[in-house]
């Protein structure tokens, strides 16, 4: 019995030290697979800091720090070294360059690096000097220097001679402001994986006074990174890429090659355009039209894509024709001139048809131009003509002018035969009224069933002695002939009015009475009120002299709606210029304001009816400040803000460029996620523009630099404003730098 139970005993602790063993060998494979990981998460996170900072781009140290600001202490040989550091250039603040990232790692192996602290970069933005505890002292050192040097045939008071060269190394040293932007750090794109994605945040999560900081001078490859720096997420979830260069980095008016930026390429992601507003301000000649181009050019360039071609609807208001018309500005030659309609020539005969012009009138060089008309007889368009003419007509106050301003054609139901005669006479008095005012119609003259028997035989039979007899009689005869002109019936329909109001007022008045209690009859008086306001437009003189100043709308030669044909260009994605550098200005704005309605309303009915996908558009104005709402306007239901405020919804986005900050409407540019500043010349300006983003940092610059196509750029995914030189629009291959 006790062999037996020793022999059971050596058994059970062979398989329980078996058993040990394989756990330890677990464990030894689970804790060499966590160090593998974390090596693998190690390396990775020092290419990325790698890439940000680079040891030869030393500067030197922070030696205070707010959440908000960073004082830097620099020595004039570091900057030498890395061609200067120009106001308002880049810095970054770090303890994770190579030194520091593997001086953390053998602290504690254990932990991967992208978790500590430490482990992350701060961007600074220079904005001035800032003062040194010892530089009364400097300051007297200096000039006592420079003054035992004074004169034009010594050398400069810090050469070896006037100074030695410790008190010059002590001299050197000085101090800079700089505005903390955020911080860069590193996150696991997946979990348990070993890849690590650069995020940023627009803040510091922490700081320690007595804790230094390294300051480097990003180098060309870690500028680019630092600019063009875009969220993953944001870049997944909104398809940021591809992005599309639109010039370099430039950081001051005095732009010099040694500083190193000037190959730095600045990039845009044209799915920012996509339902955003994007504001272009500057003054004349400072670039804004050229940059409107570029932009455009870059999400046209979309639709050529091999892997993922987008095609977005572009609408261009064209105020001074540069866009729809070669003009002197466009210096590629004969081949390939830079309007912007030649936009498809890049990309081959293909594309042609991806481009539409319109205007209100033809152009020499532009045959294929459509015409901005409507045919206002139309029985469809009638009430979109009519509304048309009461935007030309909306600041005429005189009341004959706003009670005709009243009037709509809304077409009864056919059953209701009363309303429809109504309906039809008022057609009728209308389409004489634009007749009268120059707008030719193809149309024929309807009268039948419109004018009562009673009414005419009362015209008939007025007082002969009345001056005005032969008048009403004339008249009279009009209505009641089937072959009856336009012309014709225009000058009936101002007797009528006379008949009604003036002097065949009282036979008027019976035969009023009598159909109003006509035994069978509605009860109605037979003229409603919108007959009677479209009959004293007759009447007046400058009733249809004013209607007449919409004339160039006006063609009898189409039954079709441009702003519906606009509307359906815009959807299949084309690029249409409409050409305002003619035409009168208010017809200009209405047809713009009318245009935009019509998108609007379009976009809004799809989504209303749960439409998914609605079509991509994007409105360019171009000097904005001739069709948006001023800043002074409170009118919220104005179309252009009713965009600006609800057109992400609608998946509408606009780009308005103009001279002045102070001129759009605030409610729009509250909205506004794109901005690109060029010069501005008076505080009252930047004042305003202070109030978005950190554009407060460059108000000095946009002062004082007046370089053109120098711009300060805050786009919807870029967390800060970069400066950068926007590049010449060219349809050539190669574009130089404006």
């Amino acid at each position: 019995m006790i062999a037996e139970s020793m022999l059971k005993l050596a058994e059970h602790n062979s398989i329980t030290t078996l058993m040990i063993g394989l756990q330890n060998l677990k464990n030894e494979h689970d804790s060499n697979e966590e160090e593998a990981r974390i090596q693998a998460l190690n390396t990775h996170c020092k290419t990325q800091f790698q890439n940000l900072v680079q040891q030869s781009q030393y500067v030197g140290d922070v030696f205070s720090m707010s959440f908000d600001t960073a004082l830097v202490l620099v020595h004039d040989r570091f900057r030498m070294n890395v061609g200067g550091i120009p106001s308002l250039s880049f810095l970054i603040a770090t303890r994770a360059d190579t030194r520091g990232l593997e001086q953390m790692e053998r602290a504690d192996p254990k932990r991967p690096l992208y978790e500590r602290e430490d482990a992350s970069v701060l961007l600074l933005r220079v904005m001035d000097a800032a003062p040194l505890p010892n530089d009364r002292e400097a300051t007297q050192i200096r000039v006592q220097t420079a003054q035992s040097m004074n004169s034009p045939e010594s050398d400069n008071w810090d050469s070896p001679e006037g100074m030695d060269g410790a008190t010059a190394h002590l001299l050197s040293y000085a101090g800079l402001k700089c505005r903390v932007i955020g911080t860069f750090y590193l996150e696991q794109t997946k979990q348990n994986t070993q890849e690590l994605a650069i995020k940023f945040g627009s803040d510091i999560s922490n700081f320690y006074p007595n804790r230094g900081l390294k300051v480097y001078k990003p180098n060309s490859t870690a500028l680019g990174l630092i600019v063009n720096y875009r969220d993953p997420l944001r870049d997944a979830e909104h398809q940021l890429t591809p992005e599309v260069t639109i010039g370099t980095i430039r950081y001051a008016s005095t732009n010099r090659a040694f500083q190193g930026v000037s190959d730095v390429a600045a990039c845009i992601s044209p799915a920012d355009l996509k339902s955003q507003k994007t504001a272009v301000f500057g003054m004349t000649r400072t670039g804004k039209s050229n940059t409107i181009k570029t932009i455009i050019k870059s999400v046209f360039d979309l639709r050529t894509q091999l892997n993922n071609p987008q095609l977005i609807g572009q609408l261009v208001f064209d105020v001074n024709g540069e866009y729809a018309n070669e003009n002197t500005q466009d210096k590629s030659g004969a081949d390939l001139p830079d309007a912007l309609k030649n936009i498809w020539k890049i990309h081959g005969a293909y594309y042609e048809s991806h481009v539409v012009t319109y205007g209100i009138a033809q152009h020499p060089n532009d045959p294929n131009r459509i015409l901005m008309k409507l045919n206002f007889h139309e029985e469809d368009n009638l009430q979109m003509g009519k509304e048309i003419i009461n935007s030309a007509l909306t600041a005429d106050n005189v009341k004959f002018i706003q009670n005709f301003i009243q009037v709509e054609f809304i077409k009864p139901e056919s059953s209701d035969k009363g309303a429809t005669t109504r309906y039809k006479r008022r057609v009728l008095a209308y389409r004489a009224l634009l007749v009268k005012a120059g707008l030719s119609t193809n149309i024929q003259p309807d009268i039948t069933g419109l004018f009562n028997a009673d009414l005419l035989k009362a015209m008939n039979d007025h007082s002969i002695e009345d001056s005005k007899y032969p008048a009403y009689r004339s008249a009279a005869s009009a209505f009641s002939n089937k072959n009856v002109t336009w012309a014709h019936l225009s000058t009936a329909f101002e007797s009528l009015y006379a008949f009604m109001t003036g002097s065949g007022k009282a036979s008027y008045n019976t035969f009023e009475m009598k159909y109003i209690n006509n035994t069978g009859g509605s009860g109605d008086a037979w003229a409603d009120d919108d007959f009677k306001k479209i009959l004293e437009m007759f009447s007046r003189s400058n009733g249809s002299r004013q209607i007449g100043e919409i004339a160039p709308q006006h063609t009898a030669q189409t039954s079709s709606d441009y702003a519906k044909d606009i509307y359906q260009h815009l959807v299949e994605g084309k690029l249409v210029i409409i050409d305002q550098s003619s035409g009168d200005y208010l017809i200009n704005k209405s047809s713009a304001e009318r245009v935009v309605q019509k998108v609007f309303n379009e976009n809004q009915a799809l989504f209303r009816k749960g439409h998914i996908n609605l079509p991509e558009i994007i409105f360019y104005v171009e000097e904005a400040h001739n069709l948006l709402p001023a800043d002074s306007s409170t009118d919220l239901k104005n179309i252009w803000v009713r965009t600006a405020k609800e057109g992400a919804k609608y998946r509408i986005g606009m780009v308005y460029a103009t001279q002045e900050v102070s001129s759009i409407q605030k409610n729009i540019l509250k909205n506004t996620s794109n901005w690109f500043i060029g010069h501005l010349n008076n505080t009252d300006e930047t004042k305003e523009l202070k109030k978005y983003y950190d554009f407060a940092d460059f108000e000095s610059s946009i002062l004082r630099a007046q370089d053109k196509g120098f711009l300060r750029i805050k786009t919807l995914s870029n967390p800060y404003v970069i400066p950068a030189q926007i590049k010449r629009f060219e349809l050539s291959a190669t574009a130089e730098q404006s």
